[in-house]
């Protein structure tokens, strides 16, 4: 992972298992810009990395902010964080990287669920200064465990909050069905995300989601071998059915980009020129995978022989 070294000059609870870090530069510079819907990628030692979506003002360019879902049954990134990121802590992080960015829009419909609202959060101040119509509706297990619930209800007062043991489920179908000229943009459990694009496509309704952990994705056949032709370098290399291309690549001395090695953050993302893929990232639209223009190295495979990637 390339990217800076930032401190936390800020920690605070914002609910149930929800803190937040605001993170300055390490030598008390600037940091990057970034736009609503980025995420950075936070080293975690040996549990790799975490990507968490940047939550704060991306006019402030001394702080990000991030919050984070302490998991301590997880896979270990959230509960060393909670464990050791206090004031003055240093992290090595990412440059912003952003695969769910806000369109221009007469309209937004923004679903959330549990920390899934902090993408959302830069999103409706965006769409507040362009002037556009918007509506947020923002669900978790109880109000405890809504973050940043009482500042978004302070200050637009018309947002929707459904804590599940008062109001219920989230209404996805009467979500989608009511403003059918809307963009949807979601974030939150797989089951949300689940429910939110079936009720999208149902009723054509454009829906834009956030992931970080991979979904189910279902192979299009058993793994086999193929190869990859760099066209840039005119090599040949053979992928076996148990490595992956990412495996190959750094192992043939190919420099790759990556991150979460999940399908999940985007980094190794690659054009294809010729050849069938076999998609299993969590990232790619509908439309995206039929294009057939590009994958993520360290999840996908090939239907077809050989894959020609612009490497």
């Amino acid at each position: 992972m390339t990217g800076l070294t930032v401190r936390v000059i800020e920690r605070t609870d914002e609910a149930d298992a929800v803190f937040a870090l605001a993170l300055g530069a390490a030598d008390g510079g600037q940091l990057p810009s970034w736009t609503p819907g980025a995420h950075i990628d936070v080293a975690v030692g040996a549990a790799g990395v975490r990507q968490y979506s940047l939550c704060g003002d991306p006019a402030e360019r001394d702080r990000w902010r991030i919050a984070i879902l302490h998991e301590p049954a997880g896979r270990g990134g959230s509960d060393l964080l909670y464990r050791t990121a206090m004031p003055g802590t240093e992290l090595s992080v990412s440059l912003p990287r952003n695969n769910f960015v806000l369109d221009a829009a007469d309209e937004y419909t923004f679903v959330a669920g549990g920390i899934g609202i902090t993408p959302i959060l830069p999103m409706i101040a965006a769409a507040e200064a362009a002037g556009a119509r918007w509506s947020l509706h923002y669900g978790a297990r109880s109000r405890s465990h809504m973050a940043f619930a009482d500042v978004l209800a302070e200050r637009y007062p018309d947002v929707r909050l459904f804590p599940q043991d008062e109001a219920g489920l989230l209404p996805v179908a009467e979500l989608l069905t009511a403003r059918p000229d809307t963009t949807v943009y979601c974030c939150g459990p797989e089951p949300l995300l689940a429910a939110v694009e079936a009720e999208g496509a149902r009723h054509g309704v454009p829906v834009r989601t956030e992931r970080f952990v991979p979904r189910a994705v279902e192979p299009a056949g058993p793994d086999a071998a193929f190869e990859i032709h760099l066209a840039r370098t005119d090599r040949t290399l053979r992928v076996a059915a148990d490595r992956s291309i990412v495996d190959v690549l750094e192992s043939a001395g190919v420099p790759v980009i990556t991150s979460c090695r999940e399908g999940t953050c985007g980094s190794c993302e690659t054009p294809v020129l010729d050849g069938d893929i076999d998609h299993r990232d969590s990232l790619l639209t509908a439309e995206e995978r039929e294009s057939g223009t590009t994958m993520m190295l360290c999840v996908s495979r090939a239907r077809s022989q050989t894959l020609v990637l612009d490497l």
